[in-house]
Parts: structure tokens; sequence; C-alpha cells
């Protein structure tokens, strides 16, 4: 029996098992402070924060005694805005993030990794551009990204870079992530594409796109970046996660469980957790796309050691207002309640 599909039954057994197990663990912690927490996050339906998802799903947050509250903004960078300018506490988003916004005197400090690549494939419209060759076909070009300045938008930024061009000669437009980006390359609102799965899988399988970089694997993250390139990660401000350390790891445990969660799920597990319309209404699509985007999922919630130097470099072969500074990206991230979560869970 192929050990990646469970038994549903004895899923579930275990499932209640561990939060049998977890529940004399948070009676015996010292009261949270706060329990209640509100997650931004941008387009929850991607797999790119498909952790999250499914910490909500199955109550592990709940069993680590926590109230949560998730809204969804259409792209990261406004999940980030909810979160900087309030009134949300912690941000679902992309680790650079935390770097752009040191360069700012703005303190971020990301706590648990959900994505050890980022996922974003950046495909070009047969409709628009069949005669594409190279990534200098794309001055002039729009771009739909999931929302301005978000990783969909880093992804392009980094590949014009490496190709001589200016983010400033071409034109970006924030498309989301599920039925809106499907449409703006549908109707030719965009001539390029970069945007996260199911979307990308269900263009590619429609024979609608070019793939012309894919970081949905280890080595496509690498071919882009140069390096291992942390992605999706739940981050806050440094003084939040300063003052309320219980709470962060509360968070991070939840998370790290659904981690190794889903390690082992097998397709109709995931069926049956994700909420139906994040399916695009074809689950064997859903299930493609599963495929191409588990090995990016990260294992153990673990920040790499290289992974925010190599961040550091993506942004700053791109953005002006970091070349030439120099940043201690040591301050930006702690694996400290990760390393907690890995061993509670053996994640």
């Amino acid at each position: 029996m192929n050990p990646f599909v469970l038994n549903r039954r004895t899923w579930l057994g275990a499932t209640l098992a561990a939060a049998t197990v977890a529940a004399p663990l948070v009676r015996a912690q010292p009261r949270l402070e706060p329990s209640a927490v509100s997650i931004a996050v941008g387009g929850k339906a991607a797999f790119y924060y498909l952790p999250l998802t499914i910490a909500e799903a199955l109550g592990f947050f709940r069993a680590e005694g926590l109230d949560v509250e998730i809204r969804d903004f259409a792209g990261g960078a406004r999940a980030l805005q909810a979160v900087l300018n309030g009134p949300y506490d912690v941000c679902a988003g992309a680790f650079e993030h935390t770097i752009t916004w040191q360069a700012r005197q703005q303190a971020l400090k990301a706590f648990v990794l959900m994505g050890r690549a980022p996922q974003v494939v950046v495909g070009v419209s047969h409709k628009t551009m069949p005669h594409y060759k190279s990534m200098a076909d794309l001055r002039g070009r729009k771009i739909g990204v999931s929302a301005p300045g978000s990783s969909t938008n880093t992804v392009v930024n980094v590949l014009l870079a490496r190709a001589g061009l200016r983010p400033a000669e071409v034109s970006f437009q924030g498309v989301g992530v599920q039925a809106g980006a499907l449409a703006a390359l549908r109707s030719g609102s965009v001539d390029v594409i970069s945007n996260v799965d199911p979307v990308i899988t269900q263009l590619e399988q429609k024979g609608e796109i070019r793939v012309i970089a894919d970081t949905r694997t280890l080595k496509g993250a690498d071919d882009v970046f140069d390096g291992l390139m942390p992605a999706a990660s739940l981050y806050a401000p440094s003084d939040f996660v300063k003052r309320h350390p219980r709470t962060v790891q509360a968070l991070t445990n939840a998370i790290v469980h659904a981690l190794k969660w889903l390690q082992t799920a097998g397709p109709s597990d995931l069926l049956q957790t994700v909420p139906e319309s994040y399916l695009l209404g074809d689950r064997a699509l859903y299930l493609a796309a599963f495929g191409k985007v588990r090995e990016a999922i990260s294992l153990d919630g673990l920040i790499p050691e290289e992974g925010p130097r190599t961040a550091w470099r993506a942004l700053a072969s791109f953005d002006p207002a970091l070349q030439g500074q120099r940043m201690d990206v040591s301050k930006v991230y702690t694996n400290e309640f990760a390393r907690r979560a890995k061993d509670r869970f053996k994640a």
C-alpha cells in the first residue's frame, strides 16, 4: 500500500489522539497573552498558504488554546499593510517582506516557515505573446501578479534584473490568485502571469501559458535565486513576538502540527479538509497541483540559516533602497519557537 495514502479512519483516530494529548498540555501552560489572535493573509486559497488552512480546518489552533481570526486579502502586500497599520497581529506572507521593511526601519520577525520555496511560476500568454524568445520581450508588457509588492511581484523583479531590465520597463497589475487571475490572462488584460497553484496548473493543462520560471521545486527556486529562498511564513512586528512569546509558541505549534500532517496526508484527506471553493471546480486538477508544490512545503517550520541571505541578495538585485546597505539579517527571524515545536511533534 502506498504510504502516501492514509486510511481515513486511521487518520481520524490519530487526529483525535493528538488532540487528546494536546489538551492537557494547553491547560498546563501559562495563560496565553493574548489567546485571541488575528492573522492577515493574502490569497489564502493558494497552496502557498496550505499549512495555514490545514491548521485552521483541523482545529490545531484551538488545540493550542488559541482563538484565531484569519482575514484574507487580495495579495501579500495588502495583508502586510493590515498588520503594519492595524488591526491585525500577525501576517501570513512572504518571508522577504521582513527584509524589505527592516530596511525601512520597521522591525518584523518571522517565527515559523510554511514554504521552503516560493511556489511562484511565471508564464507568458500563448495568446498575446506567441513568439516569445527571451526576457527582453517583456519590455513594455503587462504582467499580472497577485498584488503589487507581493512575492509574485518579487520573482518577476529578480528575473528582470538578471536580464538587465528595470521594473519600470513593464506594467504590473494585481489580479489575485483565483478566478481573477485566470480571467486576466484569458481576456488578454495581461500578457504575462506570475502566480501560484492551483491557478498555474490549470493554465498549464489548458495550454494557455509558456512557463519561463518555476519555483515550485527546490531546484527551480535555486535556478532563480541562486540559493534557498524561504517563502510563506508567519511573521509579526518584533515587539509582538517579544511581548507575547507563549502566544507565538502556540501559533508555531499549530503550523508545525499542520506541516507534520501534510507529510503523510493522502489525496482524500486533503480533499476532505480544504474548503470546496479552493478546488476551482476540479478535484483532479487540485491534486495534480498539490503534487507539483509538495516539495516546496516546509518539513519542520525552521528557516534555513542561508535563506535570509539569499532573500537579501534577491531583493538588492532590483531595489535601489537596499543597494549599498548593510543589514544584519539575523534580526528578521527566529527559529527558537520552531525548534520547540519540532521537538514536540517530532517533525
